[in-house]
């Protein structure tokens, strides 16, 4: 069992940064492909960014690349989300993922993947 909790979500004025973090437990930690997705209302999650165990492969939706970074430090068993020009339409919750090991290092963008997940923090940025 795989637990998460995110932190670092808030207000923000249109064009700012903020960074979320994703606390997780496990002794295998540096082995999950880690995700984060995002969660309009009424809609289903979509991908943001995923990473796999040793950092060393990202992705990244287009609606965020180049604008979003994600990361991890393996020794804190945390994985990050780096968030930068924010705009109006990147007020959602967001989620951290794990898929505890099933992707077997290969990264996805499905979050029916990842069987794990962290109760989501909620970023609003204002215009």
């Amino acid at each position: 069992q795989v637990q998460l909790v995110e932190s670092g979500g808030g207000l923000v004025q249109a064009g700012g940064s903020l960074r979320l973090s994703c606390a997780a437990s496990g002794r295998t930690f540096s082995s999950y492909v880690m995700g984060w997705f995002r969660q309009p209302p009424g809609k289903e999650r979509e991908f943001v960014a995923a990473i796999s165990g040793s950092g060393g492969t990202t992705d990244y939706a287009d609606s965020v690349k180049g604008r979003v970074t994600i990361s991890r430090d393996n020794a804190k068993n945390t994985v990050y989300l780096q968030m930068n020009s924010l705009k109006p339409e990147d007020t959602e919750v967001y989620y951290c993922a794990a898929d505890g090991g099933l992707l077997r290092g290969t990264l996805n963008r499905k979050s029916w993947r990842y069987p794990f997940w962290g109760q989501g923090t909620q970023v609003t940025v204002s215009s």
